[in-house]
């Protein structure tokens, strides 16, 4: 497999939570040793979700995007790998800016594409809020990421704006400390209210609805 810079294993927990959910206090988790999280940065992203006619990609768990925003905009092709892990590929944003999914990406589902055209099927526009909290050696070990999320369904011209909030919790590294953080935040999240996602991905609660 070719790989790009910021290809990466994504290792993530999604949450619901209502629209008055109060995010916890992160500071006092013990996984922190007394370190600080950084300052809550926010940041706007928009992401237009490519797939077949059928939804094919969704079928197989796997999402492809183009999202403007943020550190690490661009293409992204997300692989499902195991529970709450996915492989997660890369292309540049001027990659298929005409509307084409770049060849690299492409590749990689070619077989469940099996030569149908993929296109737009919806656009989510995310207000993000990240909190990330620094492993012992002060780089960042976990991100906190609190949405606010608005999302349409292409081809569905009587459709409304779907509207909900969601907290991911991804690990930042592939150290033990890093799975631990992340059980550790899922449980207070829980205790302030936020359940476990219901969805696999904010596209497939967009596709499925309804």
């Amino acid at each position: 497999m070719t790989t790009s810079q910021g290809d990466h294993l994504e290792t993530e927990q999604k949450y619901d939570a209502n629209a008055d959910f109060v995010l916890p206090k992160l500071g006092s988790l013990p996984d922190l040793g007394g370190r600080r999280p950084a300052d809550p940065k926010r940041i706007y992203l928009s992401a237009t979700y490519y797939d077949t006619e059928d939804l094919a990609l969704m079928q197989h768990k796997i999402t492809l995007r183009r999202r403007v925003g943020g550190d690490d905009e661009g293409w992204h092709l997300k692989l499902p790998v195991r529970k709450d892990t996915r492989q997660e590929l890369h292309a540049p944003l001027d990659e298929g800016d005409s509307g084409s999914v770049p060849a690299r990406l492409a590749d990689q589902v070619k077989d469940i594409t099996a030569g149908r055209p993929m296109r737009p099927v919806a656009i989510l526009d995310t207000e993000r809020t990240v909190v990330t909290l620094p492993g012992p050696s002060g780089d960042p070990l976990v991100e906190v990421a609190d949405d606010l999320v608005t999302a349409i369904r292409f081809g569905e011209p009587d459709s409304e704006p779907m509207r909900w909030r969601e907290i991911e919790v991804e690990a930042l590294s592939p150290d033990s400390g890093a799975a631990a953080m992340l059980e550790s935040v899922g449980k207070v999240l829980r205790e302030a209210g936020a359940r476990p996602s219901a969805s696999g991905s904010k596209l497939s609660r967009v596709l499925n609805a309804g």
